[in-house]
């Protein structure tokens, strides 16, 4: 029987062999980039990639054959920080820095029920998808009126994406100094019982998992060094169970922690006992050079978010510098709201301009940059299992057409192209997650979108246009 976080999809039992591909890049060191390459999937699993023409017999046929000439197929994308339920309230607070947008935003997310934010992950997700990504995370920590962390688990399964829920929390309240109103927070012995009901039934550390739990106390801002501390103890007690959060996202974030915890963001982690490579932090702009050597030697992962950040003029994360310490760094949306965008290629793109910005075109090159979005939010999520085209990984990969007006001139390169010319390349043509053909000649399969946008329009359009009237 269906529950409010539906179904698990079925694990595929066939055969797959997609052939005929116009430049396969694996992102594998072993396989490289290969012209007219194949890969044959067996259930959801990788079982070989190569040449079209150097296809063993064993692998010559399969129960679905997919021929992809004028394409070009990498690994799924990696989203490694979203909030979802911001989907229906985009184009907000336009003009206002992070601090200011919240104020604004928390009187119209207070409202939203379980039904808002299952319309909106699932939202988010298509639009995830359609844009190369094939494995996400979210952070959902708000919880009005009758809204689960299993509204968003629903939509996941029903669209087929694999996924990493993380459960956040605010417990800082304006009463008690914090920013959010007090009607957007919760207990936290509320908020850690529901983090342990939610890890023991819904987290598979397995390898392929489709869905695997993560603990989000929402940012420094908005919660206690007890409930850091806390979650940190209780994520640390079941294996495979990851911490994420925000930091370092703006100077309004730095001074924060100055005058109430009387430290830079480096030392509040080690306060709140949130080092270790079990742990991701969004943003990141403003670490120093002795933050990103700690990051580095305590191997934690930052998920870069340029499009909000620019959005926010929170600034731009110096991934450079991070990278040449030996950071991980992977990519996320972020918020619909603050981006407001779900499109990973963009996302990555534009990654690929920022560094660039500062005046220095060996910043990043484009292979660097899907590298953030492919292998970098694998490890941000803990992954070993995704982010290569090879025999033994999860069968997630997308393929675009480059036989189009956007892609013309870019035949000599059209890996590269996939960055260079994103605004006119379209959505995805191919999706395979966990081996099921998710996207297919350009078709969501999974969704009717024109039914779900329109059902998703009425929460923003009931929106008075001075949200203090939520008051």
């Amino acid at each position: 029987m269906a529950t409010r976080a539906g179904v698990p999809r079925r694990v595929p039992s066939g055969t797959l062999l997609v052939k005929d591909i116009g430049v396969l890049a694996t992102f594998s060191e072993e396989h490289g980039e290969i012209d007219n390459g194949a890969i044959y999937v067996k259930g959801n699993v990788i079982q070989w990639a190569g040449p079209t023409d150097s296809i063993p017999a064993e692998y010559s046929t399969a129960d679905e054959v997919i021929s992809l000439p004028d394409r070009v197929v990498i690994p799924g994308l990696v989203n490694s920080h979203h909030h979802m339920f911001q989907c229906l309230t985009r184009c907000i607070a336009q003009d206002s820095k992070l601090f200011g947008w919240l104020t604004t935003l928390y009187y119209a997310w207070v409202h939203m029920t379980g039904q808002d934010i299952y319309v909106a992950c699932k939202l988010a997700m298509a639009e995830l998808i359609l844009s190369g990504c094939t494995t996400t995370s979210d952070h959902l920590y708000i919880y009005p009126n009758d809204v689960k962390l299993e509204d968003s688990i629903r939509a996941a399964r029903e669209i087929g994406i694999r996924f990493h829920p993380t459960r956040g929390a605010m417990s800082l309240g304006e009463s008690k100094g914090g920013l959010p109103p007090d009607s957007c927070t919760e207990e936290e012995s509320v908020c850690l019982a529901d983090m342990q009901r939610l890890v023991e039934e819904f987290h598979d550390n397995s390898r392929y998992s489709m869905l695997r739990m993560g603990l989000a106390p929402c940012a420094p801002f908005n919660v206690t060094n007890d409930l850091m501390i806390s979650a940190a103890r209780l994520a640390r007690k079941y294996p495979g169970v990851r911490l994420h959060t925000h930091l370092a996202e703006n100077q309004e974030d730095v001074d924060f922690s100055l005058k109430v915890y009387g430290c830079r963001p480096g030392q509040y982690i080690k306060n709140v006992e949130w080092e270790g490579e079990d742990v991701w932090f969004a943003h990141c702009c403003m670490l120093d050079d002795n933050e990103a050597k700690q990051f580095a030697e305590q191997k934690i992962g930052i998920a870069h978010c340029p499009s909000s950040n620019m959005r926010l003029a929170s600034g731009i994360a110096p991934v450079r510098r991070l990278l040449d310490a030996g950071v991980n760094v992977g990519m996320g949306v972020d918020g619909t709201a603050s981006n407001d965008s779900s499109n990973m290629i963009a996302e990555v793109r534009l990654a690929l301009f920022a560094q660039r910005a500062g005046g220095s075109v060996e910043a990043m090159d484009a292979r660097e940059a899907l590298r953030l979005a492919i292998t970098g939010g694998a490890r941000n999520l803990g992954r070993d299992d995704i982010g290569k085209i090879a025999p033994g990984f999860a069968a997630d990969f997308v393929g675009w057409r480059t036989d189009t007006i956007g892609f013309s001139g870019a035949g000599k390169d059209p890996v590269a192209g996939l960055l260079y010319c994103t605004p006119s390349i379209g959505f995805v043509d191919l999706s395979v997650i966990n081996g099921e053909v998710i996207v297919r000649d350009g078709e969501l399969q999974t969704l009717d979108l024109k039914v779900r946008v329109r059902v998703s329009s009425g929460f923003a359009r009931n929106m008075p246009a001075d949200l203090t009237l939520f008051l």
